[in-house]
């Protein structure tokens, strides 16, 4: 407008326009601008967080803590990147609103947000916010990528700062690389020494453990240069002084096997750092309540000036009307191809959590199988020289509920829920799962035949072993185990002889179950094993059509056991009558293992399996293979 209009011009029309420019100006001053720095597979290893293998050596991420405000307790909702991604963005757990399977919504079974929910960019979006993102999204569902993002760029390299000053205020992300980042090239001098290392006490105390961790540490270092790099670019575009900047990791170190994809403390406590203009972030504090990372999706709506949606379970960090946190959840479902289900929280003290999936161990088949990391443990299983705690952990019979004492248990390496003096505390905590889980937990059920046949197609060093898969997979010799399931275990889908081994880690019980009476079956990996509280007890097996004329003479159990056994075996054939075959077997007590055989009939179908057990109450049952020859 030129001056001479403007002589012109109405006084009142000049006084609305003034009115107009006023709340503009005033909304653009308390608008900050908002950038998340999200790292992939970090576990909080800086030096900012007292570790002083990295003491000085991530100074920009230290940096940020020092005049900011570091999040000692913060964890995340999941330990894999999709579902946590997911939960941020949607503003609670990814159990409530179908988010919680890994990489879902690739195949032909779609999920979609629920009516009326909304992405977090995308309120941001609406609220006035320029909104972007640079690197990987990985949301499990169907979304708007228009209506969520200004700005879509696949590579985190090349921030588009120009463009960013012209669209203030921007909400936006840029994905780091994180434990992923690839460090053979690293400089040689600024290398962690293995030596200098500490392995966390639930891994092998080994030279390749030491590397693992030490190259982690490394990861970290470069992630930090990558970091500095974009704080330095934030201050050459005049943006610093008026934007947040958020540090914070997805879930624990990608190569240690009990931190990500697993909902313990390595695999959901992360590292999460705020910095910003004192109006909206504190200067230099250590906050150490309990953090749940859906606060962030909170907080950052809070900084906006954004209403928070009734579907939110996070809370602004600095509100007047912030209460800390009685505990965080978490939730692990299908990560890949390898299906389990597990709820675990944490409170002050304690971790408590709870296994849905007791036929398979921890470590089942993986993705990251065939690594030399997971070639160690599984090598060192197998000798029978790894401790008998490690062996445990991994291998061990899964339990049904995980109570840990982290002020004197940090690695959770004792369970607690067994223990008489702390069943109050379990109690408690019991509850406290009970109350989060029936808000909603969508991870009840199982997903559709359409997307475990997705699953399948995976890459050839997939093992796809849960027995979920087993009920969209031919069984053609009527043994029991689908075609598919024997291939992927190194055993002949077509001779049709019947043969458990129990040795798959994925599916341990292969189908057996205990009657009535038995607790969980699933032993150590290798094994079948179980008490008799009655001093008897059986196991069956049903889902079979098999042909005796083809099994051999025998059936064979090998097996030790606390005291003096007998045992029977019975076949169901197809007209329903049981046959109790000629016994009972005795087997001894002993060290190794040894064969009970009972002669099988010549011809007809086995349909089921049961096999019964009589000794002294308490006696113990343990058993390495059952076969036909």
């Amino acid at each position: 407008m030129t001056e001479i209009q403007a002589m012109y011009l109405p006084r009142f029309l000049l006084s609305l326009l003034a009115c107009l420019a006023i709340p503009a100006l005033t909304r653009a001053a308390d608008q900050p601008n908002i950038l998340w720095i999200f790292a992939e597979d970090t576990s909080p290893w800086m030096g900012c967080y007292g570790d002083p293998v990295n003491e000085g050596h991530t100074p920009h991420i230290d940096s940020l803590a020092a005049h900011g405000i570091r999040f000692a307790r913060a964890y995340v909702p999941a330990p894999v990147c999709s579902a946590c991604r997911s939960a941020l963005m949607g503003g609670q757990s990814q159990i409530r609103f179908g988010a919680h399977e890994h990489r879902s919504s690739r195949g032909p079974s779609k999920n979609y947000l629920p009516e009326g929910m909304k992405l977090l960019p995308q309120i941001m979006k609406e609220g006035g916010y320029y909104t972007f993102n640079l690197g990987k999204d990985d949301y499990n569902f169907v979304w708007d990528q228009k209506a969520t993002y200004s700005l879509q760029q696949r590579s985190r390299e090349g921030v588009p700062w120009d463009t960013l000053k012209a669209n203030q205020p921007f909400y936006g992300q840029i994905q780091t690389a994180g434990g992923k980042n690839n460090v053979r090239n690293f400089p040689a001098d600024r290398k962690t020494a293995p030596a200098s290392v500490t392995v966390p006490p639930d891994y092998p105390q080994n030279q390749l453990y030491r590397e693992v961790v030490a190259e982690h540490y490394d990861s970290i270092r470069k992630d930090d240069d990558f970091i500095g790099g974009v704080l330095e670019g934030l201050k050459e575009a005049g943006l610093w002084e008026n934007t947040v900047v958020v540090y914070v990791s997805d879930h624990g170190a990608n190569q240690l096997v009990r931190h990500k994809q697993m909902p313990t403390e390595g695999g959901l406590h992360v590292p999460f750092i705020v910095r910003g203009p004192e109006a909206f972030v504190p200067k230099s504090q250590v906050r150490d309540d309990l953090v749940d990372i859906l606060d962030l999706s909170a907080t950052t709506l809070a900084w906006a000036g954004l209403e928070q949606p009734d579907w939110y379970e996070g809370q602004d960090l600095f509100g007047k009307g912030f209460k800390p946190r009685d505990f965080v959840a978490a939730g692990k479902d299908r990560l890949d191809y390898t299906i389990d289900r597990v709820r675990t929280l944490r409170t002050e003290r304690f971790r408590y959590t709870r296994n849905y999936k007791l036929d398979r161990n921890f470590l089942q088949p993986q993705y990251r199988d065939g690594s030399p990391y997971m070639n160690n443990l599984r090598e060192l299983y197998a000798s029978g020289e790894l401790s008998p705690k490690l062996a445990e952990i991994y291998f061990g019979e899964r339990p049904a509920e995980e109570l840990y004492d982290l002020d004197r248990d940090p690695h959770q390496l004792n369970n607690l829920a067994g223990s008489p003096n702390h069943t109050g505390v379990l109690d408690q905590h019991r509850v406290l799962l009970d109350e989060w889980v029936a808000k909603g937990d969508m991870g009840v059920g199982e997903e559709t035949d359409a997307e475990m046949l997705f699953q399948t197609k995976g890459p050839a060093k997939w093992r796809v072993v849960n027995p979920e898969y087993e009920k969209i997979r031919e069984d053609s010799d009527g043994d029991g185990l689908s075609d598919a399931w024997e291939g992927y275990n190194d055993r002949d889908p077509s001779d049709g002889k019947l043969l458990f081994n129990f040795d798959c880690g994925g599916w341990q019980t292969e189908g057996w179950q205990g009657n009535p009476g038995l607790a969980n079956i699933a032993g150590y990996e290798g094994f079948l094993d179980f008490d008799l509280p009655e001093g008897e007890g059986s196991i069956t097996r049903g889902g079979l059509n098999a042909d005796l004329a083809g099994q051999g003479e025998l059936f064979s159990i090998n097996l030790r056991v606390s005291e003096p056994t007998l045992i029977w075996l019975s076949l169901n054939h197809g007209d329903g009558v049981t046959q109790k075959l000629a016994g009972p077997v005795t087997a001894l007590p002993s060290r190794a293992f040894s064969t009970s055989s009972f002669r099988l009939p010549e011809t007809g179908a086995i349909k089921a399996l049961r096999v019964d057990f009589k000794s002294q109450s308490g006696a113990f049952i343990e058993i390495d293979s059952m076969k036909t020859h």
